[in-house]
């Protein structure tokens, strides 16, 4: 496959998976057991969320309020329609917001308003590298992490700049633009959906459709049939050779299954083959599982050559949230690094609940190399798992931390990596490697080995050693 390739939701979108490890799935294993786990999906399309986007001002202060207070902007306490998601925009990508911003928030229903919450405010180094066409799409804006508050509909928010120090006459300068994002994701429990694995009415039509044996203008027809739009329909395709189209989980596979799927996309003949190291398929929800809206996307799926590298991230988003809310965080940050930050999709490949739950990222295809936007410099042939929460301070669960390890046995055998081993990568460009560098990186590297920056947490990163090692056992090292 081709780096960069574009492909479009009209073409041969499910016809270019790579590695797809087709089996039945009457034989794979059920759910982890005791797993809380997320609703199977919608059987229709996601009830669309929605975003506010209100301009920050000046705040009044006493007389005696010092210059970085003076300085400050936000919006006093006020009535909002509902939201569950927060985060601070402003015009320029490459600005920085030299500050801190903290949001009260008021429950839906209730009085009382929280104390004031931090928002992390470096966020930048989570993006599409400098040179990619997505950075040059004059949509990116500069932005926050998104902070999840739950269901809402009072707010009040105050930045406020660095102050004058040692290294700084005047207080910073805050950028400008800055406007308050806040995301409503929708229906927090979708209706039922199928049945896990059954195939719904029209899927052969539609794939045959989506490979190109039917005309282009029957994708359309033949996507009504299996009751998806023509956009959903395509992020379902790259991943029709794993799960009927519309499926709302791929099921996990015993590692027998699993290595006897890649060994038959082997070229060798039989008796050359040798037998893999990868890990056995997780459970993974799709897009349609945790009701993604793929009209929010742009249409194209972008690819990159191969996968080399895994990169640990935390979405920084706090970890006041039930794995049963898990969908909803997820929408929510999908739609703030879509609508709000101007990404062409959710940045990470992929993410993890706190139950150790495994969700598909980026749209192109679980077992494909999709380009992401998640370590500024390194998105190249590398793959970005995210866990949802923080993890500076607060230790992640050990559910979490074993799906990692799962997903990315399974991730990183399928293109022939070893989870222990090194790697070497071309940075395009960040604050620890100019670009152009060479840079040797672990398989399995947290974002701050790549970009100077407090993520994945510290004590999530304190996990990686833990990771490596289980993650190569189960790919059989």
């Amino acid at each position: 496959m081709r780096g960069f390739l574009a492909s479009s939701i009209g073409v041969t979108c499910a016809a270019a998976l790579a590695l797809p490890l087709t089996l039945p799935t009457s034989g794979a294993r059920a759910a982890t057991p005791g797993a809380q786990q997320p609703p199977a999906g919608p059987a229709a399309e996601a009830v669309p969320g929605t975003t506010q986007s209100l301009p920050l001002g000046p705040l009044t202060h006493r007389r005696s309020a010092g210059p970085a207070e003076a300085g400050e902007q936000g919006l006093s306490r006020r009535d909002v329609h509902p939201y569950s998601l927060v985060g601070v925009v402003w015009d320029d990508p490459d600005d920085e917001l030299h500050g801190t911003v903290q949001v009260r928030t008021r429950p839906v229903g209730g009085s009382a308003w929280s104390g004031w919450q931090d928002v992390e405010t470096h966020n930048h180094e989570h993006a599409a590298d400098p040179d990619a066409a997505e950075r040059a799409a004059g949509r990116v804006r500069g932005s926050t992490a998104p902070l999840w508050v739950g269901d809402s509909d009072g707010v009040e928010i105050r930045v406020r700049p660095e102050p004058a120090d040692a290294d700084r006459a005047t207080a910073a300068y805050l950028p400008e633009g800055l406007r308050l994002e806040l995301v409503d994701p929708g229906d927090e429990t979708p209706p039922e959906g199928s049945a896990q694995g059954a195939k719904p009415q029209g899927a052969t039509t539609l794939g045959t459709a989506i490979q190109g044996t039917l005309p282009l203008n029957a994708l359309s027809e033949a996507s009504q049939a299996v009751g998806l739009s023509v956009e959903a329909a395509a992020a379902s395709s790259v991943n029709s050779q794993l799960v009927p189209l519309g499926a709302t989980v791929i099921p996990e596979l015993t590692k027998q299954q699993t290595e006897a799927a890649l060994t038959a996309q082997a070229d060798e003949p039989e008796a050359g083959k040798a037998k893999p190291y990868i890990g056995p398929r997780p459970r993974i929800v799709t897009r349609k599982g945790w009701g993604a809206d793929e009209k929010l996307r742009e249409k194209n799926f972008a690819y990159t050559k191969t996968v080399k590298a895994a990169f640990l991230h935390h979405t920084a988003t706090g970890n006041n949230y039930s794995c049963r809310q898990a969908p909803s965080v997820l929408r929510s940050i999908y739609r703030y690094h879509v609508k709000s930050s101007g990404w062409r999709d959710l940045g990470y490949n992929f993410a993890i609940d706190k139950c150790g739950n495994i969700y598909e990222g980026r749209a192109g295809g679980v077992a494909k190399a999709v380009l992401g936007a998640h370590t500024l410099g390194f998105n190249t042939n590398t793959t970005g798992i995210a866990v949802i929460g923080s993890y500076s301070t607060a230790n992640p669960p050990k559910a979490a931390v074993s799906a990692i390890s799962r997903l990315a046995a399974w991730k990183l055998g399928l293109h022939g990596r070893d989870p222990s081993g090194t790697t070497t990568l071309k940075s395009g460009g960040g604050n620890l490697y100019k670009k152009g560098a060479n840079v040797r990186l672990r398989v399995i590297s947290g974002h701050r080995d790549g970009f100077a920056t407090a993520c994945p947490g510290s004590r999530l990163y304190k996990k990686l050693g833990t990771t490596r090692s289980a993650s190569a056992r189960l790919q059989g090292r």
